[in-house]
């Protein structure tokens, strides 16, 4: 066989830079990657580390010039010329290039850029670990290469993952979104043992890495870890796994009995302030359940006054907010300017602390009343001042007198009569004996009524008030608005002649998320609202109705009845009647529990009922081609995969759907989600590729 043919490489030498041009036959067109201000620094740091491609210039006569110009290598020759433009370097300052004689320039262009092969990621990760292990600090590194240190710091976190683990990505055997879980945890052996259970199964999902890796931990969202604070906990020996390529800047907290101990001993000591005003009792715990404070009777505080330059400063407040609504509400429907955004935030910040004054109470109360205190779900101190326990109420006064003469009567009384002693409980005998009296020379004067003839009396009376008030029906409305307030908002209510009774049950199971729903913080809301504007006493409640307008009563007693409602299906309670009255009442009001803020989720529904549930809701929401996708998985992967897939669909079980025809006029059916995947059980076509859905899943077989 021939010998090879030996190959003569191009010349290499170098040309003043004002020789060169750039020309306008290089392939690249399109600006991309690093900025040419960026490629300019880095020269200065590092200068040219590639020459230049170029081709002399052929004049008018076809015979070479003293010019080049530049047909590989575009970018570094406009960050020279940046560079000169500068006068950082010089305008003959010697530039190495390739000079290139035969071939086509635009071929020469494309095989440059074509033939090169980028780093690989590894070997950035590795060489960023490699520059962090001879010194350089993550934010020298950053600015050598021109990144932020937010992406020093993800790259060395993806170089410090297990060797093995990083070898498997380096073969492509794993993403870099399915590496990047990884980087959550620092134990190697833990994340090759995750490795090793995902190869396993059909999950191998980047969230999934992330599961495994957390269990047992404790989000950094949660409430718990807020109120402690993650420098606490830190500082207190615990490990915090950071997930570095969240955008919401996730980690759990690793040692979950430790922050345990961190919560309980923070809010005792909180607790002991909260003691220190004087209440008799204090109950703390992270969380109380749902209806905690039913039964207790609640202390009602006054607000500290306003000074007068407060009061002046609340209304130039008020006054400014106004003017900004009138002019940019009514007059444009763009986007606020920022800085007008921003001054109305701060506004309203400013009058919300008016409205949040302390509060004093009255020190007879406090003595006997008491305090929870606990962390709301935003991971703030939750103070929830002057409830009384039932035990601890003060003894009512007996002011009748003495009715043992009237006691023999009473066991003999009829129903009517008995009807017109309760009416009368709360009147003084004393002050009924308004007939004269027999002038039969009686030593002691005027003897009170007895008891029987004030029960007779009142009887008719009674009646009386029946008729007359069911021809007034704005003041039976009025006597019946007034009972549920007092009931709702008073532990003993005895100043009201209506034999109504409202009670507010506490539901019997406390469910995942109940206290935290939209619901109930908009019903905890609503009362707080209401019970800062009624008076203190209920002997003042009746003027106090009066005075008000009908809508406010309209909406007070609307809060009070709707207080009363309860649709809990218990198995030990069943009142068919209770059940159909709370559906007629939900189509009543179009009840849309999608609307309301309830989702399906693995903890709520979809872990606690069978696959076949799971695979009925999927095929209901999604279509049957959905539900196939996830048959063959585990209970808790499925469950997983269906809380994906439900999202946003406003699908909801039977026990949480409207359903029927309405029974109150103008007032039009509630629809769920759900029906109209009924009515088309296979929602999606079966050849249409569920894009909602993670690859393992759609993956061809």
């Amino acid at each position: 066989m021939a010998n090879p043919k030996k190959i003569s490489l191009s010349q290499s030498r170098d040309i003043p830079f004002n020789k060169l041009v750039l020309s306008s036959r290089n392939v690249r067109r399109v600006r991309a990657g690093v900025s040419i201000e960026e490629l300019a620094e880095d020269i200065v740091r590092r200068t040219l580390l590639q020459s230049l491609s170029v081709r002399a210039v052929i004049g008018e006569d076809g015979q070479p010039t003293d010019r080049f110009e530049v047909q590989a290598g575009g970018r570094r020759y406009r960050a020279l010329e940046l560079l000169v433009k500068q006068k950082r370097l010089a305008k003959n300052a010697s530039i190495p290039c390739i000079v290139r004689e035969d071939g086509i320039l635009e071929e020469d262009s494309l095989a440059e850029n074509s033939q090169r092969v980028s780093l690989h990621p590894l070997d950035q990760f590795r060489a960023f670990q490699a520059l962090k292990e001879q010194g350089l600090g993550e934010e020298e590194i950053a600015a050598r290469f021109f990144v932020t240190p937010q992406i020093v710091k993800q790259r060395l976190k993806l170089a410090s993952v297990s060797p093995g683990l990083l070898e498997v990505y380096a073969d492509d055997g794993m993403s870099l979104e399915q590496l990047m879980a990884f980087t959550i945890s620092d134990d190697h052996a833990r994340q090759e043992q995750v490795w090793e259970t995902v190869q396993r199964g059909y999950n191998k999902e980047p969230y999934y890495i992330r599961k495994l890796l957390t269990e047992n931990t404790v989000r950094a969202t949660d409430k718990r870890a807020r109120f402690v604070g993650l420098a606490a906990y830190e500082e207190a020996g615990g490990i915090v796994l950071r997930d570095l390529f969240s955008r919401n800047d996730e980690g759990w907290l690793q040692d979950v009995a430790l922050l345990e101990q961190l919560v309980t001993e923070k809010i005792a000591v909180e607790a002991e302030a909260i003691k220190a005003e004087g209440w008799k009792w204090i109950e703390v715990a992270p969380d109380f359940p749902y209806g905690h404070t039913a039964g207790l009777r609640s202390v009602m505080g006054e607000m500290q006054p306003l000074s007068d330059d407060e009061h002046a400063r609340r209304e130039s407040l008020r006054s400014e907010f106004e003017e900004i609504e009138q002019r940019y509400f009514q007059e444009s429907d763009e986007d606020l300017p920022e800085e007008v955004d921003r001054r109305l935030a701060e506004i309203e910040a400013e009058l919300d602390a008016f409205e949040e004054r302390p509060v004093s109470y009255d020190p007879e109360e406090v003595a006997r009343a008491g305090a929870f205190v606990s962390i709301d779900g935003d991971g703030r101190l939750k103070i929830e001042r002057g409830y009384v326990r039932p035990e601890d109420e003060a003894p009512v006064a007996d002011d009748r007198g003495d009715a043992s003469e009237a006691r023999d009567d009473v066991d003999a009384a009829s129903p009517s009569s008995v009807e017109g002693a309760q009416f009368a409980s709360s009147q003084d005998p004393t002050n009924t004996s308004s007939s004269h009296a027999d002038t039969d020379g009686e030593e002691d004067g005027l003897k009170p009524l007895s008891e029987r003839l004030i029960m007779e009396l009142t009887a008719h009376r009674t009646l009386a008030l029946r008729d007359a008030v069911a021809g007034d029906p704005d003041i039976a409305f009025l006597a019946a608005l007034h009972a549920l307030v007092l009931q709702t908002f008073w532990r003993y209510p005895t100043a009201s002649c209506l034999e109504l009774r409202a009670e507010s049950p506490t539901p019997t199971v406390q469910g995942p998320g109940l206290k935290e729903s939209q619901s109930a913080k908009a019903i905890d809301e609503r009362h707080a609202n209401w019970e800062k504007q009624l008076p203190d006493e209920p002997e003042l409640l009746w003027e106090f109705l009066c005075d008000f307008d009908h809508d406010s009563r309209m909406a007070l007693f609307a809060h009070c009845v709707s207080l009363t409602v309860n649709a809990v299906h218990e198995p030990w309670n069943r009142t068919q009647g209770r059940r159909h009255h709370a559906d007629q009442v939900a189509c009543a009001v179009s009840l849309d529990m999608t609307a309301a803020g309830w989702k399906p989720t693995v903890e709520n529904y979809l872990n606690r009922v069978p696959k076949a549930r799971i695979l009925e809701a999927v095929t209901e929401a999604k279509g049957a081609g959905m539900a196939e996708l996830i048959e063959g998985l585990k209970k808790s992967d499925m469950a997983e995969q269906a809380e994906r897939l439900l999202a946003d669909t406003g699908w909801l079980p039977v026990p949480l759907r409207t359903d029927g025809p309405l029974r109150t006029p103008g007032v039009e059916t509630a629809s769920h989600a759900g029906e109209g995947a009924e009515a088309e059980p296979d929602g999606q076509p079966q050849g249409e590729p569920a894009a909602d859905l993670p690859e393992f899943l759609t993956a061809a077989e």
